[in-house]
């Protein structure tokens, strides 16, 4: 029978020869704030699915639309971002109103709308095109700079296959060989 001392150093040898492979990932504030890590953002907290039957993009009154809750939560995830020193050079949106609202209380720059962001939820036939359009956006953006782009459940999806949250961001990277990588995903605690 082994001695509990004897236990201890085992234990100890098995932790130290795991632990020695492994090396440190960056916090999500550290791959942030790095050059070139890019944010799909899922608009803030817009209770329901998809859009009214009579939806048209350009009246507001016709879309599901933030609630108080996705508006605060919209305003602290901004403001979470700039406590840490995040910033970005570009900030693009989808034309839905639930997005471009997100986009602006975020106030993390001027809010650029993209129609290659709006939602295929109604109409998946526009789902490869405006995929493919992001995907190039994303390769064509200067390395050095950062991109938040505000947009939907299945946009973000059909790009990486994540199925986020509501005002969940999915950080992602351009990879050498010109594919969309994913970095991490975080979801500003706002409660």
């Amino acid at each position: 029978m082994q001695s509990s001392t004897q236990i201890r150093h085992w234990i100890f040898v098995a932790l130290v020869f795991f632990c020695s492979g492994l090396q440190a990932e960056p916090t999500i504030t550290e791959s942030l704030l790095k050059p070139g890590v890019h944010v799909l953002m899922r608009h803030a907290l817009a209770p329901g699915t998809g859009d009214p039957s009579h939806f048209r993009v350009e009246d507001c009154s016709t879309q599901r639309l933030l609630n108080d809750t996705g508006r605060e939560q919209a305003r602290q995830i901004g403001q979470t971002l700039r406590d840490q020193g995040v910033g970005f050079d570009y900030v693009f949106s989808s034309r839905w109103c639930r997005c471009l609202e997100t986009a602006q209380l975020m106030a993390m720059g001027n809010v650029q709308p993209e129609p290659m962001l709006n939602s295929f939820f109604a109409d998946r036939s526009t789902a490869e095109s405006q995929t493919q359009a992001l995907r190039q956006k994303l390769i064509t953006l200067p390395p050095q700079e950062k991109a938040l782009f505000v947009t939907h459940q299945v946009n973000i999806t059909a790009l990486t296959g994540i199925f986020p949250r509501s005002g969940e961001m999915i950080l992602i990277a351009v990879s050498p060989q010109q594919t969309i990588e994913v970095i991490g995903r975080y979801l500003p605690n706002t409660q």
